[in-house]
């Protein structure tokens, strides 16, 4: 049986809401140590709300979020920034400053949150985007970068301060499937190698199916369906195999609805 400490990541009762409109209701999971855990769902499912949730650039409106077993919802803005410093996030449009070089997106937080000498920083910094299959790239600009290239950089920037956890928000988006599958292949390198627990936001199931130890699976806010992917398949939930089998919604059940937006319909 699995000790409390077992649990990176513990998220009890979670309920968020923007105005009127309740966007997580109710959710509940927790993340093991060293594994990798896809929240998949489709669009405006609450997926991205759940991750800023998680790292703290957001409150819920209630509910909890346990971080290494102390309730980061309840932290003041120091203690939040100090168990943020050992989590690591990867944006899904990489967010490099496009008037710094690799080398110096990478070494920011080290710049920013050490005292380290800059030498130390030099090194790290090279270390971490050799890592991440970009050794040599120290001097380019964001802008010399491909898609795939940048996203790397972002994930050697998310390891700068060696964290405990790492958060990526649609990490294979707007890249081809050959990139995609190998920044797959890194996310699950660096887990392995230096027993990361990772978060993963996406909608590709092509990922999930070679990152994934778990997925939770929400739909209007809720979680549907939550475990490997064996469960998934297996699962009775209509929409959990409406997702899986990439149907669309049968007219009178939201297809109509959304062509006649498109259209401009009534």
């Amino acid at each position: 049986m699995a000790n409390v400490n077992d649990y990176v990541i513990e998220v009890r009762d979670l309920v968020v809401k923007y105005g009127e409109r309740t966007v997580l209701d109710g959710i509940n999971f927790r993340v093991p140590r060293g594994q990798t855990f896809v929240i998949l769902g489709g669009s405006g499912c609450g997926k991205s709300t759940l991750l800023r949730n998680i790292v703290g650039l957001m409150r819920p409106h209630s509910g909890r979020i346990f971080i290494n077993g102390q309730d980061f919802t309840a932290m003041n803005d120091r203690g939040r920034i100090a168990v943020r410093k050992k989590m690591g996030v990867c944006f899904q449009g990489s967010a490099l400053f496009n008037s710094m070089t690799v080398g110096d997106n990478v070494a920011l937080p080290l710049r920013e949150h050490t005292k380290l000498e800059e030498s130390t920083i030099e090194i790290m910094t090279k270390i971490k985007l050799e890592l991440v299959g970009l050794g040599g790239f120290e001097d380019f600009m964001p802008a010399e970068l491909s898609g795939g290239m940048k996203k790397r950089a972002g994930l050697a920037r998310a390891m700068a301060m060696d964290p405990e956890i790492i958060c990526y928000d649609e990490p294979s988006a707007g890249l081809d499937p050959i990139v995609a599958a190998g920044l797959d292949a890194l996310i699950r390198k660096m887990q392995h190698t230096f027993n990361l627990t990772s978060i993963v936001v996406t909608h590709e199931m092509s990922s999930v199916e070679l990152i994934a130890d778990t997925v939770c699976m929400l739909k209007d806010g809720r979680i549907v369906e939550m475990g490997d992917m064996g469960r998934l398949r297996a699962s009775s939930h209509p929409f959990v195999q409406q997702f899986l089998d990439r149907r669309p919604d049968e007219e009178g059940e939201g297809g109509s609805e959304y062509l006649r937006s498109l259209t401009g319909g009534d």
